[in-house]
């Protein structure tokens, strides 16, 4: 498969382009990485290609907030500045700018 750059970053604050929910990117795959039976799960007509970035979201809808796994194909950058309320968000990140939140410092020892 052929490897492409990733487009959105850890950190910033995504929407899917066709269902209602959005969310922070926390991980990114640079290719397809998850079972194929979640994959053929996808209907086939909207199912996308594996040979692109998939992104591993703290997602939320307007009733829940959820992990999500994505492929670029299907996000755009949200830019709307309103904070996300999936509780991993506040325990990893800090808010940054507008769309885009930072990964708070570990230490380690």
């Amino acid at each position: 498969m052929k490897q492409r750059n990733a487009k959105f970053e850890i950190g910033q604050v995504v929407r899917h382009r066709m269902f209602p929910f959005r969310g922070v990117v926390f991980d990114v795959d640079s290719e397809y990485a998850n079972t194929e039976e979640w994959w053929n799960a996808i209907p086939q007509e909207i199912r996308p290609e594996k040979d692109q970035p998939f992104y591993h979201l703290f997602a939320e809808n307007d009733e829940s907030e959820y992990v999500a796994y994505v492929s670029e194909q299907n996000l755009v950058s949200d830019d709307s500045d309103r904070p996300i309320r999936h509780p991993q968000v506040d325990a990893l990140f800090e808010k940054a700018d507008a769309g885009h939140y930072k990964p708070k410092a570990t230490y380690q020892h």
